[in-house]
């Protein structure tokens, strides 16, 4: 018989089914036993009324996977409404080995360290795998916008021949006797591809070779990146990335409500338009309203984010604050100036409770200008010609920006540690599992 998911009981009352999963617990009620099979859908009851039975499950441990043959019965106390009777039980992988922790619990009482040295077993908790679901459907949320929007996905390539921001932040590799690096972004290649489809995006993983350890940075992460052209300027850009931060949110409470639920995930307040704060204006308030005299600052600090997220939720009821012309010293050199002010430039931070969650921005166009900028930063033509060549042949104004999918996520859920929402995270200690 073609077996069934769990989530399909409710479906089949009175009907011959097979469900198959992860032993995931027994339980005792007075004199009948419960058996707790776990599939990708959800946990489901089945009354074990064998004493043959028992004793073949009781020398097994937790997470062997079993088949379970038997009538749908309707229960008000089980899970989900529904049992198993009568059940046939087939053991398709035992399990003997103690587990490292023990994941049948509501919630997972163990170490981060701990998780993440046995995060093979330790992500089929139900919380764990729910908070991976959501970075799912935010993925297929991002494309099913961009797509209705006419943009064209693109996979670009990860071992390139240039440092994309800078040389100091890069895996070097040894490519045939030849140095190589691995992306830090597919910036070059998202702005070339402009020149090819007008409008795309790409998801896929990044890389970044600094030694930090913080509970906000990754040595990889996936990276959801967006780029198109005949913009007006940056906040042509902006309006895009709201509409599309609120389509996300937005597909997430309609089709993860049970992962919603169970995580706690709290909706972020959304206003229509999300506010803007012109950087030395940031800097300004942050002086008046906290004391702090950072004016002549060329960037935020953490702390500096917090405080404009609480600024921005008390004055405009929004999680979401974009901060708008960073120093052109702290944008990378194809980042378009302000024309009305060029020590500042036409780029975004949108920053998200608290923390940075995009940056982003209107790019170079001209070809002139991309030689102007690499000689003022003292930076060679001859490194970046490929990339140079989409611009001797004519490219509109465009623009784009980039979300951390792990860190998008870890915002959302109010959680305090990147390593939470990453599968398998890669920092300057960890490279297994």
């Amino acid at each position: 018989m073609k077996r069934i998911y769990v989530a399909d009981l409710p479906s089949n009352p009175g009907k011959e089914v097979t469900i198959a999963g992860w032993m995931h617990a027994f339980r005792r009620v007075g004199k009948v036993v419960f058996l707790l099979l776990r599939d990708a859908s959800g946990i489901g009851q089945v009354v074990v009324d064998s004493q043959e039975q028992l004793d073949t499950l009781a020398k097994l441990q937790d997470e062997s996977v079993l088949e379970v043959h038997g009538t749908v019965v309707a229960e008000a106390q089980a899970l989900g409404g529904f049992e198993i009777h009568n059940p046939q039980i087939r053991i398709l992988s035992p399990v003997t080995a103690v587990a490292p922790f023990p994941i049948n619990k509501p919630v997972l009482n163990v170490s981060l360290d701990t998780f993440l040295d046995n995060a093979a077993f330790g992500l089929r908790h139900p919380q764990k795998r729910a908070i991976f679901r959501l970075c799912g459907e935010a993925m297929s949320a991002f494309r099913a916008f961009l797509r209705d929007a006419g943009f064209t996905e693109i996979a670009t390539p990860k071992i390139v021949a240039a440092a994309t921001e800078s040389g100091a932040n890069v895996f070097k590799l040894d490519y045939f006797g030849r140095d190589a690096y691995l992306a830090q972004s597919p910036q070059f290649y998202k702005q070339m591809m402009v020149g090819v489809f007008e409008r795309v995006f790409e998801i896929a993983p990044v890389f970044r070779a600094e030694p930090h350890s913080t509970s906000r940075h990754l040595n990889e992460y996936v990276s959801m990146d967006v780029e198109f052209g005949f913009i007006e300027d940056h906040h042509t850009v902006m309006d895009l990335l709201t509409d599309l931060i609120r389509a996300m949110i937005e597909h997430l409470l309609r089709h993860c409500s049970s992962e919603v639920h169970s995580l706690r995930m709290q909706p972020p307040a959304m206003p229509d338009k999300f506010p803007v704060i012109y950087f030395p204006d940031a800097l300004e308030l942050i002086y008046r309203r906290y004391g702090e005299d950072c004016r002549q600052e060329p960037d935020l600090s953490p702390q500096h984010e917090r405080w404009l997220c609480e600024w921005a939720l008390e004055q405009y009821k929004s999680d979401f604050l974009f901060v708008t012309g960073f120093p052109a010293s702290k944008r990378p050199f194809y980042t378009h100036p302000n024309p009305e002010d060029t020590r500042y430039t036409n780029s975004f931070d949108l920053l998200f409770r608290g923390m940075e969650l995009v940056t982003g921005g209107q790019r170079l166009h001209l070809y002139e200008d991309y030689v102007k900028a690499l000689a003022d930063r003292n930076l060679p033509l001859e490194p970046f010609a490929g990339y140079l060549d989409a611009f001797r042949y004519g490219m509109p104004p465009h623009g784009g920006f980039a979300i951390g999918l792990e860190r998008f996520v870890m915002l959302l859920l109010n959680r305090q540690n990147l390593r939470e929402t990453a599968l398998f995270p890669r920092d300057l200690n960890r490279i297994t599992p």
